[in-house]
């Protein structure tokens, strides 16, 4: 059994939800969920995190740039996942060249869209990915509602809680809508599932969203940067989503 640090819960809460889903890393079932609630699974969570193609390169580049040196750091998982001070930190522009320097040489279907066109919308977070390296932005014309409903569960989303039943978390969020650009559409009430990383929960409490689950609590200055990396994210890959409309 190993004790994770409170970088590795942080990975493995925000991680769970896609991994679950057969999205994103290796196959380790529940494992990450067990040691995100401090189960003390019997994992190698950074071994683990080193097989998600998408995360880690991100998380080791800001360690280095950031000059932290820990890719699994509190400071740093908190940096790419939601956005922190160290995000703030990293120039955007040496972010996207470095990342394009690493991946491109190995870059495969996966990474197919990072190039230097890309570097205009490039910063260390995982907005950059969801909204502009992912290739869903790219099928919002042509691909159905299915496009804008991939973009909405796999960005990490914002919420405030007004209700729970039975392990369900009624919330009240910000979810994108597309009319030629992205944007925050108006504040509507959704159902998500808790998974148990963020406590007890009460109404007014502000939670994380990824693919429908809660994971875990944001205080306000942290949902503050979450919004803020979001709607900068938006302002950076609007005009090359613009661009794309018929």
């Amino acid at each position: 059994m190993t004790t994770w640090t409170a970088g590795e819960r942080l990975f493995a809460q925000y991680a769970h939800a896609p991994n679950s889903l057969g999205y994103c890393g290796p196959e380790v079932g529940e494992k990450l969920f067990h040691g995100a609630r401090g189960e003390d699974p019997e994992l190698d969570v950074r071994a683990v995190a080193r097989r998600f193609s998408g995360a880690w390169p991100y998380q080791e580049l800001i360690a280095e740039l950031s000059g932290l040196g820990d890719p699994m750091g509190l400071e740093v998982v908190r940096a790419y996942w939601t956005g922190n001070e160290v995000t703030r930190g990293v120039s955007p522009a040496e972010f996207g060249t470095a990342l394009l320097e690493r991946i491109q040489p190995r870059a495969g279907h996966y990474w197919g869209h990072l190039t230097d066109q890309l570097l205009a919308e490039a910063a260390p977070t995982h907005a950059f990915h969801v909204l502009a390296v992912y290739p869903w932005s790219r099928m919002l014309d042509g691909g159905g509602p299915e496009a804008l409903a991939v973009l909405e569960s796999c960005r990490i989303g914002w919420a405030t809680v007004v209700g729970t039943t039975d392990g369900a978390v009624q919330v009240e969020h910000r979810m994108l809508q597309y009319d030629a650009d992205l944007s925050l559409g108006p504040t509507e009430t959704s159902t998500v599932r808790d998974d148990g990383f963020a406590g007890a929960l009460e109404p007014g409490d502000v939670v994380a969203l990824h693919w429908g689950r809660i994971c875990g609590r944001l205080s306000l200055a942290e949902a503050s940067e979450l919004e803020h990396w979001t709607r900068w994210q938006l302002e950076a890959s609007n005009p090359r989503i613009r661009a794309r409309r018929p």
